[in-house]
């Protein structure tokens, strides 16, 4: 393993935007960065940042067939997509040499999506009605294997880059992305300001979400479930650079759990308040948030919406139910 300090900066995109132009750039973001309209940092629950790109394989599944890329050749599997992972992490990725102080130095990156839940369970096929065309192009999973990455330790406050290179050239390829941290500013491309072109909209109409609304509370009682997320999809065009977008999201509603996504044909903009899953060798955390009342800019205000939320029964009862509803679904595995 091959670990050398970077200059460190509050702000971790500024190390993001030095590696951005290679191929599938990502960063996990602990909203950390200083708000420049009140000099403190935008979470005060996150603490490390993690970037990454130029993956040495990449997954990416549609349905049941997974194209996998390795130095420039794709092959479809059908296998099980988490068991290809798990067979390139130990090709790729040697637990031995893993950064014990680091929480992460190398591995799989990207994300899983909701219908990946069909290799473990049966249910039913999923109504897709006023589902635009081009969203059923996107993958149910995109990740990719780095051999590399940049830890950002805010606490420590340093910055470390990692490699786990296992080619003759380790030292040569090692250095080269070190001096890319290192490169001017001036070198940075000019991009198009982000901008949303057309009106929002569902795919539901007011009366097709009102029908579905009632047919969940007959679930309820009779008795069929306690808990549904009906959720509406809301979509529009845009143009310009993600990236500006994603990089005024983390200004006004920084989270612990953000992360930015460049890939083939799509960008993810991510920000969340919930850690969903942890797994810490045989220690499994999840973190559910239930329940928000709105910021006021009246300091006193502000307060009492707080205290108001903290002895809420009603806020509770539903973040109980959610914790007792993950602790069964993990309990399951």
């Amino acid at each position: 393993m091959l670990k050398k300090a970077l200059p460190y900066h509050h702000d971790s995109a500024k190390l993001f935007e030095c590696i951005a132009h290679l191929d599938w750039p990502m960063m996990l973001d602990s909203g950390q960065a200083i708000n420049p309209q009140t000099g403190k940092p935008g979470s005060q629950y996150g603490r490390y940042d993690i970037l990454v790109a130029s993956p040495v394989k990449t997954f990416v599944t549609y349905g049941k067939r997974t194209e996998i890329t390795e130095n420039d050749l794709t092959e479809v599997s059908e296998e099980n997509p988490f068991e290809l992972i798990k067979s390139a992490l130990a090709q790729y990725i040697s637990s031995e040499n893993a950064s014990t102080d680091s929480p992460f130095s190398g591995g799989a990156v990207g994300y899983f999506g909701y219908d990946l839940a069909l290799y473990f369970e049966k249910l039913p096929s999923v109504d897709k009605q006023g589902t635009p065309k081009s969203m059923d192009a996107i993958p149910e999973l995109m990740i990719g294997i780095y051999d590399w990455a940049v830890v950002v330790d805010h606490r420590q406050k340093t910055a470390h880059l990692i490699a786990h290179f296992c080619h003759e050239n380790a030292r040569e390829k090692f250095n080269a992305l070190e001096a890319l941290f290192y490169k001017a500013s001036s070198d940075a491309k000019k991009v198009e300001a982000f901008k949303v072109t057309t009106d929002v909209i569902s795919n539901m109409t007011k009366a097709r979400y009102a029908h579905a609304f009632d047919k969940v509370k007959n679930y309820i009682l009779e008795g069929d479930c306690y808990q549904v997320n009906l959720a509406q999809r809301f979509s529009a065009q845009a143009k310009g650079d993600g990236w500006l977008a994603y990089k005024k999201l983390r200004e006004i509603s920084p989270a612990p759990f953000m992360a930015y996504m460049q890939l083939p044909h799509l960008e993810v903009l991510s920000a969340s308040p919930e850690r969903f899953l942890q797994v810490v060798g045989q220690h499994v955390e999840t973190r559910p948030i239930k329940g928000t009342r709105p910021r006021s800019d009246d300091a006193i205000e502000d307060a009492k919406q707080a205290i108001e939320l903290q002895n809420s029964l009603k806020d509770r009862a539903e973040n109980l139910m959610i914790v007792d509803l993950l602790r069964n679904d993990i309990g399951k595995n």
